[in-house]
């Protein structure tokens, strides 16, 4: 089941276009906005597996409106983003 809300336990997949390109990683989730970091490094995606919040002024807010789906794995955009 896929949904397009979301919750903290977001945190750290991968957002990939329509075409199932990885375009960033989601690095934390605040008040229903999901973050997402362009360039994570290793050290963002290991803060983010644990749970912790590593949202800077590099990442980029994602409005929901443009989400197709969120799985357990990913988080896919709909065309034409």
């Amino acid at each position: 089941m896929s949904r397009t809300n979301f919750t903290e336990s977001d945190e750290g997949k991968r957002v990939v276009n329509a075409d199932g390109d990885t375009v960033g990683m989601v690095s934390g989730v605040k008040s229903g906005t999901a973050y997402i970091d362009p360039e994570p490094g290793i050290t963002d995606k290991i803060r983010s597996k644990l749970g912790w919040d590593n949202v800077d002024q590099d990442d980029y807010p994602l409005d929901d409106s443009r989400v197709e789906t969120i799985t357990d794995d990913e988080i896919r955009l709909e065309r034409g983003l």
